[in-house]
Order: C-alpha cells, then structure tokens, then sequence
C-alpha cells in the first residue's frame, strides 16, 4: 500500500475541513482527514497518490492485470460537497461496481473542486453507475450528478489553406505534435479539388490530444505561413445500441451541391428498385428514408464510397435525437427544422457549413419564457403618476422573470454565480449575395479555462443586435445546469491532462 501526496505548499493535511455527516457539522482536522485516508486504502488495498491539482486512487486496483479498461468505462461526476474526500465518495460509487480509478480534482487549499472522475472495469458498471447515482443525495439536500465521461482524442484544426490535401495536412501534424492516428478531411462542398479549411486530427490517446492542444493553442502556431486555430473536436452524440438497431435512415455526405433528391433517390435504388422511401438533401448532405432497415443497412453497405455526379460520398446510419434535448438542439442550430429529426456527428465539421447563407428565425422562448412582442410590451406599461416615489435598485436585485432579453439574462447568470460579466467579440463575413454575415463569440472569463474556453453559435445574423441576442441564448443553454448537472458539460473534460 502506498500514499504520496505531492501537496503543493502545506495543503490539505494541515488544513481543517468541514464534514457534514447525518445533516450535522463537525470540524474534521487534517489530522483526521489523513487517518481517514489511509483507513480507505488500508480497507481496499488501493494505492493513491496526488499531483497536478487530482488525487488518484487506484489506476490500476490492487492486483490488476492487462491494459486499463476501454473507453465507455469512466464516469464525470458534479455538484460535490467541497468538503468530501473518497473515504465518503469511494464507497458510495463501489455500489455500482469495481472502481479501477477515482479520480478527484483537488484546490491548492485541500478543498476538492466539486468533480470527479469514476473509471469502472467495465462498460455495464459504469453505465449502471450513471442509472443509480445520478441524482443522488449524497449528503441530506446535496444531490450529485453523474454522466458519461467524454475521452476526447480529436482536436479541431481551423484556418487551414484550402488547397492542402489530407497527406499533406496529415505530415504536417506528425512534424508539430506527436501521437497523431490520422486526418480528417472534407472536400469544399462547392469545389471537390479543395478542402473546407479544417480538419480533424485524431491522437492515439486523450493525454496525446491534450499535449497537442497545449502546444498549438496560445493562437501564434503557424502551418504554411497561418495562424491556425485550435479546440477540441464536439464529441459524437452517443446513442444507445438498441435504438441503432432500429434506424432505417442514411445519412449521406460529401454530395454536390447541384445533385437533386431525385438523382439521390435514383441511385439508391439501384440496389433494389422501390427500397427508399424519400430523401431530403440539405446543402452537400441528405437523408436517405428506407422503408425496410435491412435495405438501409445492404444500401450503406453497397453505396459507401460509390460517385454521385463525380463526388466520392460517404454513407452512414443516421443518429436519432434525444427528445429530451431536441427542443436545446434546435434553438442551438444543431438540427436543421427539415432535418426529420435525425443528428449526424454533431462536431464542428457539420456546423461549418451551415454557417453560410441560411436565414435566421430567433427562438420565441428561452427556458420556457416568451419574449414579447412591442403590442404586447405596449400593454405590460403602467402610468407613471406626478409625485410617484422611485427607489433606486440594482437589476441583480430583481428575479430572473423580470428579463426579456438573453443578453440581460446572461449578465444577470453570471452575476448570481459571482462571475465577471461576459465578454463578447465580434466576428463578421460575407454571405454568397454579398451581404455582411455577423456572428459573436461569448467568452465567460471565470470558466475560460476550462474545456469550453468560448461559446459561438452556428448561425449568422445581418444585424448587431440579432447576433448578440442570439449568441447570448446558446451560452444560456450551455451554462443552465441548476435542475441537473452545474455547468457539467464545460467541466467534464477538465483535468484530462
């Protein structure tokens, strides 16, 4: 059994620590804080040790042989008491199944950061894990939260010259960051001898990915004379093995643009005469409907890589929404209104192109609150009476309810959770008509160091004041955890490194 705590300063075991047990309060001394720890390691036989800002407890369990377990076994988990360690949390997540890491995130003060990370042995332990203790009381009135841990091996590369082929790109990555798998690459939708000017680098592992971001993000690396820019690619919605077995939609990629529905539907066809239902094609992807699934899945197999009025596409089954976040996904401009209900990888390769030239219809609602129109603003007002006594208030006095507007609400967000105000930067282009295209990038500077470092929309607007709205409610709809997980997708992904 073995205990190192690489303690920056004198932290944790000379600080005193609340501990809440059964409702009440007692001091908890760092004395007691280090007998309780070893009394867990003692008990299991694990091992921990604690450097760069985590606690490590196990990796690998007492008596573990082989590789570490796949992806899909580890477990994110939010809302803790500040003032738990793993002689409370350790025990707790055991119910689901055996823990080969627990790993907490810990402040130079020897408080934790209020997360962890849980990897299981398996895929079921952690799945269960997510079923029976997301939500869970862990102290009376502190409900955790639990959900998947996202293992991101794929960054984001942008700014890219267009006409660098993936062979090119692919040297490129292996000559400025190590652990490189491979490069994916997107031909123009408009011209098939260009890229789209990004692509997707994926590592051997999230550490390789993470030690590549650190290198080529400060935004001064340059590829071919470019600035490029750099984040981490939006990982794949996850859906469920059994829903997957009843899909009975393509999704197809990399089309023309002058290829029509008819000419999709046609050559699909081909394969069985009458097998495809309809098809609707939005700018270079489509959505191919079978009637039968076992049509879908001969015709992805036959159609994969077959030309479409001279462009190679790409054929895949179709990912179904999660209802229950269908109503966000619109409002953030994940799913097009004609999309049929249907995702596809929803990273930044599909938001690119979606960027240009589509209208912009704002949301009537933000979290279930309308936003009137002037008639209706016009019968909201009272008369102002000669005499009537005014008193001077500050806006983060009043409730949330009182705001019509995103940008208000987000001030008033961050003001309740003692953030500084967001801050907002401007970015424009030029749309194929010719009209300027505005968009803002939100910046949050109190969780700016997180894995959401910013918050951009996927839509352009033509005036100021759309764009900064708009930008205003995607943050809003990232940042709103308080009825489940506290801002749990930018915390997820911290301390990967």
């Amino acid at each position: 059994m073995k205990i190192e705590f690489a303690f920056q300063g004198t932290a944790t075991m000379n600080e005193e620590n609340i501990e809440g047990t059964n409702g009440c309060s007692k001091v908890r001394t760092g004395t007691q804080n280090e007998a309780a720890l070893l009394a867990l390691m003692e008990k299991t036989g694990y091992n921990m040790v604690q450097e760069n800002g985590q606690r490590k407890f196990g990796g690998p369990p007492p008596g573990w042989e082989g590789p570490p377990p796949p992806r899909g076994c580890e477990v994110f988990v939010g809302k803790i008491p500040r003032d738990m360690y793993e002689d409370e949390l350790v025990p707790v997540f055991e119910r689901a199944g055996k823990i080969y890491e627990f790993r907490l995130m810990m402040e130079f003060s020897g408080e934790n950061r209020g997360y962890a990370f849980v990897m299981y042995t398996t895929k079921e332990e952690a799945q269960l894990a997510i079923r029976i203790l997301n939500n869970y009381e862990i102290r009376p009135g502190k409900f955790i939260g639990v959900c998947v841990s996202l293992d991101n091996c794929r960054l984001f590369i942008g700014a890219i010259p267009k006409e660098k082929k993936k062979e090119e790109i692919l040297d490129e990555m292996k000559k400025v960051t190590e652990g490189v798998v491979d490069v994916i690459v997107y031909p123009s939708a408009t011209d098939k001898t260009k890229n789209r000017g990004f692509a997707f680098v994926e590592y051997e592992s999230h550490r390789a990915a993470a030690m590549a971001r650190r290198k080529l993000i400060p935004g001064t690396f340059q590829l071919w004379g470019h600035t490029i820019q750099v984040d981490w690619a939006d990982p794949e919605k996850e859906v469920d093995e059994e829903t997957m077995q009843r899909v009975k939609v393509l999704y197809v990629r990399n089309l023309m643009i002058s290829t029509t529905e008819e000419t999709i539907k046609a050559e699909f066809n081909k394969f069985k005469p009458g097998a495809v239902e309809r098809v609707k094609k939005l700018r270079d992807y489509a959505f191919v409907h079978f009637f039968n699934r076992d049509d879908a899945v001969s015709a992805m197999s036959v159609m994969n890589g077959k030309c479409i009025d001279g462009a190679s596409i790409e054929v895949t089954l179709a990912k179904p929404v999660n209802k229950e976040n269908t109503w966000r996904q619109h409002l953030n401009g994940q799913i097009s209104p004609n999309s049929e209900n249907l995702i596809v990888f929803a990273n930044k390769e599909e938001s690119y192109p979606k960027t240009l030239g589509k209208p912009l219809t704002l949301p009537a609602r933000l979290n279930g609150q309308h936003s009137p129109s002037p008639t209706e603003i016009e019968r909201c007002a009272y008369p102002f009476y000669p005499g009537t006594k005014l008193t001077p208030i500050s806006m983060y006095s009043l409730k949330s309810n009182h705001f019509n507007s995103a940008v208000m609400h987000l001030d008033y967000y961050c003001n309740k959770n003692n953030w500084a105000p967001p801050e907002y930067y401007l970015y424009s282009t030029t749309s194929q008509d010719g009209k300027v295209l505005l968009v803002y990038k939100i910046v949050i500077p109190a969780i700016a160091n997180g894995s959401q470092s910013y918050f951009m929309p996927d839509k352009l607007c033509t005036t100021l004041e759309d764009a900064k709205e708009l930008a205003a409610q995607f943050t809003l709809l990232h940042l709103d955890r308080e009825h489940s997980l506290f801002s749990l997708d930018l915390c997820r992904r911290i301390w990967r490194k």
